[in-house]
C-alpha cells in the first residue's frame, strides 16, 4: 500500500510507500526538504501536517492540522497534505555504498582527528559541497560525518572527527585504524549546500567540527571562482579548539573571505572577539536583511542563531543549518 502526499498551496505531490518516511519519499521522488540528522533531534525537517495522519517514531500519533512535525520520522497511515518549511525540485538522490580505505589519520587538535579515506581505484564520489556521509559500523549502527574536502577532490574524502567520551567510533574504532583498513560508507546525504541561485553575501557560522562542511563549501567556492562575499565566523571555547585556524587565516589573508574567530573562554591576552559566535555576527551586521546564513555545529547554536537572526531581519528561507547531533555514545 502507498499513500498520496500533497504539499499545501502548491501542485507538488508524490507517493509514499507504507512504512516509508515522508522525507525519504520526497527524496526518492526528486524533491529536497531541508534536513540534517535524520534522527528526529535537530528539527531541520520540521513542518506542518494540514490534513491526514500518520505515526512518528519520535512524536507518536500525528493528525492534521498540526504544526512542528518531524518529517524525517513521520510515516503516513492515510493520504496526507503537508506544509514543509521549504521544498524544491531536485534530481532524485543517487547514493553509493562503498568500501573506502584508510589513508591517513592526523590529530590537529587535542580532541579532533582528521581521517582521510581513499575510494577504490577508478571510483569517484559525487556530492555537493557541505554534504555528509554515513559510516557503517560492524553492529549495523551508523555515524554521520561531513565531508570536509570539496567535490572536485572526488577520489577521497576527508572527515573531521571530534573525540566523544565513550564514543564507539571516535574512541573505539578510530584509535585502532591502520592504513589500508576498509570502512563501509554510504553517500551523499544532507541539504547543507550553498544556494547557487543566490548572489547574496553568505555568513558561514560554525562551532567545533562544524568547520568541516564549511571548509568544503569555501574550497568549492574558490575553485568555482564565485564572487559573492563570504564571511566565516568560527566559534570555540579556546584558541586551540580552532584546529585549522591557520587555513582560515590563509583564506582571509588572500581575500577569499572574511574570517572572524570567536572564543567563549578566551585566554589572558586574547585581543580578538569573545562571547557567543552568533551574537558576534549581530554585533557586526545588525540587520541581516539581504544576507544568507549557513550555520553548522551544535544544535544549541544553530537553534539560537535561527531564532535571533530571523528577529534581526533575516528571511526564514535564507537560513540553512546542519546541526551536529552526537550519536557516538556506546549504548
Amino acid at each position: 500500500m502507498d499513500y498520496q502526499i500533497s504539499v499545501a498551496q502548491s501542485d507538488v505531490a508524490f507517493r509514499c510507500d507504507a512504512g516509508e518516511t515522508v522525507l525519504d519519499a520526497a527524496e526518492r521522488s526528486g524533491y529536497a526538504v531541508p534536513y540534517s540528522c535524520r534522527k528526529g533531534v535537530c528539527s531541520s525537517c520540521e513542518g506542518g501536517v494540514v490534513a491526514g495522519g500518520g505515526r512518528s517514531s519520535v512524536q507518536g500519533d500525528v493528525e492534521g492540522p498540526t504544526e512542528r512535525v518531524l518529517l524525517c520520522c513521520l510515516r503516513p497511515s492515510s493520504d496526507m497534505t503537508i506544509a514543509p518549511r521549504k521544498i524544491e525540485k531536485r534530481e532524485p538522490v543517487v547514493r553509493k555504498t562503498l568500501d573506502m580505505s584508510v589513508y591517513r589519520v592526523t590529530q590537529p587538535g587535542a580532541d579532533v582527528s582528521v581521517l582521510q579515506l581513499r575510494l577504490p581505484a577508478g571510483v569517484r564520489a559525487k556530492f555537493r559541497a557541505g554534504q555528509y556521509l554515513q559510516i557503517e559500523l560492524e553492529d549495523g549502527s551508523r555515524r554521520n560525518y561531513s565531508m570536509a574536502n570539496p567535490p572536485h577532490e572526488s577520489d577521497s574524502v576527508q572527515l573531521h572527527v571530534r573525540h566523544v567520551s565513550g564514543g564507539k567510533f571516535s574512541e573505539g574504532v578510530l584509535r585502532g585504524l591502520e592504513k589500508g583498513q576498509k570502512l563501509r560508507v554510504e553517500l551523499p546525504f544532507g541539504e547543507f549546500s550553498l544556494q547557487d541561485e543566490s548572489t547574496k553575501p553568505a555568513i558561514l557560522l560554525a562551532t567545533g567540527t562544524g568547520f568541516a562542511p564549511v571548509k568544503s563549501i569555501v574550497e568549492d567556492a574558490i575553485k568555482r571562482k564565485l564572487e559573492r562575499p563570504l564571511y566565516l565566523y568560527w566559534g570555540a571555547r579556546r584558541l586551540e579548539d580552532l584546529y585549522l585556524a591557520e587555513l582560515a587565516n590563509k583564506w582571509h589573508a588572500s581575500g577569499k573571505l572574511t574570517f572572524v574567530p570567536v572564543l567563549s573562554e578566551p585566554h589572558k591576552g586574547w585581543t580578538g572577539r569573545s562571547g557567543f559566535v552568533h551574537e558576534t555576527v549581530l554585533e557586526d551586521f545588525g540587520s541581516l536583511a539581504g544576507f544568507q546564513v549557513y550555520a553548522c555545529g551544535n544544535p544549541a547554536m544553530t537553534s539560537a542563531a535561527h531564532e535571533t537572526f530571523v528577529k534581526a531581519g533575516l528571511p526564514d528561507d535564507d537560513f540553512f543549518s546542519d546541526a551536529f547531533v552526537h550519536t557516538d555514545i556506546r549504548p
